[in-house]
Formats: C-alpha cells, sequence, structure tokens
C-alpha cells in the first residue's frame, strides 16, 4: 500500500471514529433520558436536567454529528494542505452556517 492509500484510510478512520463515539453518547444520553424519564427517577445532582432535558440533548448530539463531521475534514484537509477539499469543505460549513441564520 502507498501512503497516499494510507493517508486516505486514516482520515477515514478517523472520521469514522467521530462518528461512532458521537453516535454512542447520543443513544446513551437518550436511552438515559428515556429511563429516567419513565422511572420518574429525579437526579438532580449539579443541574436541574429532566429525562426529557437529557433526550433532547441527546437530540441535539445527533443533529450537531454531520456538523462536527465537516469540520473534522475541513480540519483533516488544512492538515493535509489539499487546499481544493479544504475550499469545498469551507464552503459546506458556510452554507450550514447560513442555513442556520436563515431558519432563526
Amino acid at each position: 500500500m502507498n501512503n497516499f492509500v494510507m493517508c486516505i484510510d486514516q482520515q477515514n478512520h478517523t472520521i469514522a471514529t467521530l462518528l461512532w463515539y458521537g453516535t454512542c453518547m447520543a443513544s446513551a444520553l437518550i436511552a438515559g433520558g428515556l429511563l429516567i424519564e419513565f422511572t420518574h427517577l429525579s437526579p438532580r445532582f449539579l443541574f436541574d436536567i429532566t429525562g426529557s432535558g437529557i433526550v433532547n440533548i441527546g437530540i441535539a448530539l445527533f443533529i450537531l454529528l454531520p456538523i462536527a463531521r465537516v469540520g473534522l475534514m475541513l480540519a483533516l484537509f488544512l492538515s493535509k494542505r489539499d487546499y481544493v477539499y479544504t475550499a469545498i469543505s469551507a464552503f459546506v460549513f458556510i452554507i450550514i452556517g447560513v442555513g442556520f441564520f436563515i431558519a432563526s
């Protein structure tokens, strides 16, 4: 395997790791929030948060995962000095940002 293919495999592994752990964390938050909500437990340690609030955090994490992926790809392409794909990733990031501003 040449160096270019190994570099691409490493980038894909890094992105897959982000998506894997992000999905696991969001799923755990949603499951924990549902468990708290349905068993009527009230864990009020430091924050005044309910089970539905924890579910909302998990859903927000699912929504933010693709945005984090674009940001990670932007950083990876920039570190490899691949300016064409850096520009494409930056353009996608700008489109996502404009979409948020238009929606609000």
